[in-house]
C-alpha cells in the first residue's frame, strides 16, 4: 500500500530531533522526495528505504531549507553508480536556479553521469505533476516570498487524498486545492510575511468540504513568531493527537 513518510517538519532552522521540511511518497512504482533542504540519505534509511529507489523529486521552491540539499544528493547517486533517470519536478523559476546552482559545480563534466529529467510546471492552479498507478499529485502556486507550489495527491486504490500547503500566506488556492482531503498539512511557522500560524492554518481546514477532515500542521520551532500548535486547536476541524 502506497504511503507517505514525513522525514522532516521542522522551519528553516531543524533541530537535532526534525530536520527541515521534506517528505517522501512511497508506491511499488514510484518513490517520491518533496524537496530536500538537506541530504536526506540518513533519514530515507532510518525509514527503511534506499535512496538509490528515489525515481522522482519535487521541488516546491528554491529556499535554501527545501533545495540546498540536492546538489549532494545527486552528486551521492552518481557516486554509487546510479544508472536510472531520475525526473525533478518544479516551476520554471524553481528549476532554472536549481540548474544554475548545479552549473556551479560543473556537473556537466561529472563522468558517467545519471540522466537527470527536468519537468518544469507552469504558474496554474491543479497542473498536472505525476500520475501512476499508486498516486496522481497536483500542483497549484500558493503565496510566499518567491515562486512556490503546494500539493495534492490522491491515492488511487484507497481514493483518499492528501493536500501538502508547503510555506505560504493563508490563501483560497490552499484552499481549492485541500478541497475533500482526507489530510491537509499545512505549515505553522507563524503569522509572518509568506507564512501562517497555527491558527491560520486551522481556518483553513475549517473550509474545505469533507466531513471529520484531519488536519496537521508543520510544528514549528526556534522562533519567536511561532504560535503552539495546541494552544490553537479550538480552530481545527478535527481532533488533534
Amino acid at each position: 500500500m502506497p504511503k507517505v513518510i514525513i522525514l522532516g517538519s521542522s522551519n528553516a532552522i531543524p533541530t537535532k530531533g526534525s530536520e527541515n521540511t521534506h517528505m517522501v511518497l512511497v508506491g511499488k512504482e514510484r518513490m517520491v522526495l518533496i524537496d530536500s533542504g538537506s541530504n536526506p540519505i540518513l533519514r530515507l534509511e532510518e525509514a527503511g528505504l534506499d535512496f538509490n529507489d528515489l525515481t522522482d523529486l519535487i521541488l516546491t521552491h528554491f529556499h535554501p531549507d527545501h533545495a540546498s540539499g540536492i546538489p549532494l544528493l545527486l552528486m551521492d547517486m552518481w557516486l554509487l553508480g546510479r544508472e536510472s533517470p531520475l525526473h525533478i519536478y518544479g516551476l520554471h523559476y524553481t528549476l532554472d536556479r536549481l540548474e544554475s546552482l548545479m552549473g556551479f559545480y560543473n556537473w556537466s563534466d561529472w563522468p558517467n553521469f545519471f540522466p537527470v529529467i527536468f519537468h518544469r510546471l507552469p504558474i496554474k492552479e491543479m497542473t498536472p505533476v505525476l500520475d501512476c498507478s499508486d498516486f496522481t499529485i497536483h500542483a497549484s502556486p500558493v503565496r510566499h516570498f518567491i515562486p512556490n507550489i503546494g500539493l495534492r495527491v490522491e491515492f488511487t486504490r484507497s481514493q483518499k487524498v492528501m493536500a501538502y500547503s508547503c510555506d505560504t500566506e493563508p490563501c483560497e488556492e490552499v484552499v481549492r486545492l485541500s478541497e475533500n482531503a482526507d489530510v491537509l498539512i499545512h505549515e505553522a511557522t507563524g503569522e509572518t510575511p509568506g507564512h501562517s500560524s497555527a491558527r491560520q492554518a486551522g481556518e483553513v481546514a475549517k473550509k474545505q468540504a469533507r466531513a471529520g477532515c484531519i488536519s496537521s500542521t508543520i510544528r514549528p520551532v526556534n522562533t519567536r513568531a511561532a504560535i503552539p500548535l495546541r494552544k490553537q486547536a479550538s480552530h481545527f476541524a478535527a481532533s488533534l493527537p
